[in-house]
Parts: structure tokens; C-alpha cells; sequence
């Protein structure tokens, strides 16, 4: 059977749940489809190809809510969060993610869409531009730290490296000792959502800020 672009997206996103990012190579997967390694290159041209085509793919995953109704803000709170959701689907999925700007279908369809929402709630285009890509950054970032952690070979185990920290080390930086309790038995949704309020808390005030420019104008 002649394998098909889709067989091979499908075959790396397989293959990456099962080996993670540092095991998806070109042969590895060519040996999952049973195909020699230059046959991939009829579909991708590199890695990075690949890489492009299954960073859309995990976005083809993130619902966009249809209530026009919704406050831009309650909107880009549940975008973000589906965001981040996504990239938990998949191991290493924001590691995936990370570094590509794949100008393909699910990467336009919600970038415009967030775009659109801001652009609607007052923000003019280079404040919509900008709030984009600082959201996108904070939830690739905290979702690649806390697929880090995740229970599988290569994980990290933050228990067992807090627990690590000598008595001696615990008097020299007692700050750092508390946080790690803290950190440690954290609820990973709460700290996501302190971290993504106050990036909305900001985009609120530069919001109002272009209003009032808009206005004055």
C-alpha cells in the first residue's frame, strides 16, 4: 500500500507518544510505516517540515468558543486554556510546538480568530499582535515545563530533587526551601490560571489605553 502525507503525520504523531521528541527521528519513523527513510522525503522535505505539519495538527484539536455574548476576556481565558489542552493530548506536545510558525490551515484559523476577538474589544493591531504571541509564549512555556514533569523515562520528578535540598542548603536559601513545598504540591490548573489572569489582567489595562487613544483621535 503507497503511503500517504496523512499515514505519515499520523505514524509521527503515534510515534512521539510513545518515544517523545528526543526519539521521533526521520528513520525511526520510516521504520514505523515499513518504508525506506528518503520515501518520507516525498511528503516533508525535513524534520522541520514534519515538525510544522504536526504543530497544526495538535491545533486542529482547540475549539473556539461561538458565543458572541462572551467578554473578549472570558474568550481568550478559554482559548488559552484550550491551547494548553492540546498540547497535553500529546507527549511533549508544546516542545513540539515551540518554534514553528507553520502558515497552515488550524495555526491561521485560531491565530485569526484571537486576532479578530482582540482587534473587536479595542485593541489596534500591533497591541493585538503582541498580546497573540505573549499569550501563546506563556501557555508553550508552562505547558513544556509541566510536561517536563510528566510520569514517563526522561520525566522529571520535582519530589524527589526537592527532596534532595540538604538542611544546611534549606538555612542558606529558606525562601527557595518554602517555594519548593509549595511547588511540589501545587495544583498545576491553579497555577496556570494565576498566571494567565494576570497576563489577561495586563492586556486589560493596554486595552482601555488604546480606547481612550482611539477616542482621543
Amino acid at each position: 500500500m503507497k503511503v500517504q502525507r496523512q499515514d505519515v503525520l499520523d505514524a509521527a504523531l503515534a510515534l512521539l507518544d510513545e518515544v517523545g521528541m528526543e526519539g521521533l527521528t526521520m528513520r525511526r519513523l520510516a521504520q514505523a510505516l515499513g518504508i525506506q527513510a528518503p520515501s518520507l522525503y516525498w511528503h516533508f522535505p525535513g524534520k522541520q517540515a514534519l515538525l510544522d505539519a504536526m504543530a497544526d495538527a495538535i491545533l486542529a484539536e482547540v475549539a473556539l468558543p461561538d458565543d458572541p455574548a462572551l467578554p473578549w476576556d472570558a474568550w481568550v481565558l478559554l482559548v488559552a486554556t484550550e491551547f494548553r489542552r492540546a498540547l497535553k493530548a500529546r507527549r511533549d506536545g508544546a516542545r513540539v510546538y515551540a518554534g514553528t510558525y507553520p502558515m497552515l490551515d488550524n495555526v491561521l484559523r485560531v491565530g485569526e480568530a484571537v486576532l479578530g476577538r482582540l482587534g473587536a474589544a479595542g485593541a489596534d493591531r500591533t497591541t493585538a499582535v503582541h498580546a497573540l504571541f505573549t499569550i501563546q509564549c506563556f501557555v508553550i512555556g508552562f505547558t513544556i515545563e509541566e510536561q517536563a514533569l510528566a510520569p514517563h523515562p526522561g520525566g522529571v520528578d520535582l519530589a524527589r530533587r526537592a527532596e534532595r535540598m540538604t538542611q544546611e542548603q534549606a538555612a542558606r536559601y529558606p525562601h527557595m526551601a518554602s517555594a519548593l513545598s509549595i511547588v511540589v504540591n501545587d495544583d498545576q490548573d491553579a497555577r496556570f490560571r494565576f498566571g494567565l489572569d494576570r497576563v489577561i489582567d495586563g492586556l486589560r489595562a493596554v486595552i482601555q489605553a488604546d480606547r481612550a487613544t482611539d477616542g482621543a483621535g
